[in-house]
């Protein structure tokens, strides 16, 4: 009968520490907004469809046949009617700031690749990856948060709601 009781109460103890955990989890996760829009996942399909093209610095915009990263943003974002500026610095002044725990597909991510200033762009893909034109290897989805990119990361604009 004693051991019937301890039983029923290390169950009792088991189930609310599961429900105490989740509640933990749910809301610590709150702040991760990978919520993604049909906008935004057609702009990250889309976007796929240029994996592979090369890397050209200062690529002309409205070319298909090769990007720079600025270039492929404001090409991608231009078939939603939005009108980004021209290089990956004058991008990271437009839209509202987002956090990086608050990233959402769609979201513009910008990179300090030169040591200097913001020097890269990218589309933010979920789940920390980013779709963006790379100079080794053409229109790429690279690992946000490789060594890399998370030791170049400045900051991140959303130009779509």
């Amino acid at each position: 009968m004693k051991t019937l009781k301890s039983l029923k109460k290390l169950m009792t103890l088991s189930i609310l520490a599961t429900i105490a955990l989740s509640a933990f989890t749910l809301s610590s996760n709150s702040n991760h907004a990978e919520a993604a829009t049909a906008k935004s996942l057609a702009l990250i399909s889309e976007g796929k469809n240029y994996l592979g093209v090369p890397y050209k610095y200062g690529a002309p915009v409205g070319i298909t046949y090769a990007f720079d990263c600025s270039s492929f943003t404001k090409f991608m974002f231009a078939g939603l009617d939005v009108n980004l500026p021209r290089t990956a610095s004058e991008q990271a002044a437009v839209g509202k700031k987002v956090p990086k725990t608050e990233l959402s597909t769609g979201d513009l991510v910008f990179f300090r690749t030169n040591g200097i200033s913001i020097s890269h762009v990218a589309i933010y893909a979920g789940s920390k990856k980013i779709l963006h034109s790379s100079t080794s290897q053409g229109v790429t989805v690279s690992d946000m948060s490789s060594s890399y990119w998370n030791t170049k990361y400045v900051t991140a604009r959303r130009v779509i709601n």
